[in-house]
């Protein structure tokens, strides 16, 4: 059968394209706000920077480890996490609790300077 421009010939199945994101419909959701879980995981980080710009990085990079481990916790139960599920559910939980503890390490060896400048505020947490 001849067809017109902008006309679909009959019997032609149409092609799906791309396929919708997981979760589907509006970015908010069915909800008022569906990516809950990252808005609590960025709160987390934001007050941990805040901390490291305001006391010092000890204490901010225990915080930052902590932000790893709720997003663990909630990547572990929280069954639809939004942008927080990258990967599998195994192997997202395995790396944020990875990161989590190199960050606690991290920031728990770094020793006190050896040379006091005075020029450079003393923040260190402790």
């Amino acid at each position: 059968m001849a067809t017109t421009r902008g006309r679909r010939r009959e019997g032609r199945r149409k092609d799906p394209g791309t396929f919708p994101p997981e979760g589907g419909g509006s970015p908010t959701g069915p909800g008022r706000l569906r990516e809950w879980p990252a808005t609590v995981v960025f709160g987390c980080l934001f007050a941990a920077l805040l901390t490291a710009a305001l006391s010092g990085f000890r204490p901010a990079a225990m915080m930052i480890a902590g932000t790893f481990l709720v997003a663990a916790l909630l990547r572990a139960f929280v069954s639809d996490v939004g942008v927080l599920a990258v990967r599998s559910r195994f192997t997202d939980v395995a790396m944020l609790l990875i990161f989590g503890g190199a960050v606690l390490l991290l920031g728990l060896s770094i020793p006190e300077p050896l040379v006091d400048l005075p020029w450079v505020p003393r923040r260190t947490g402790r």
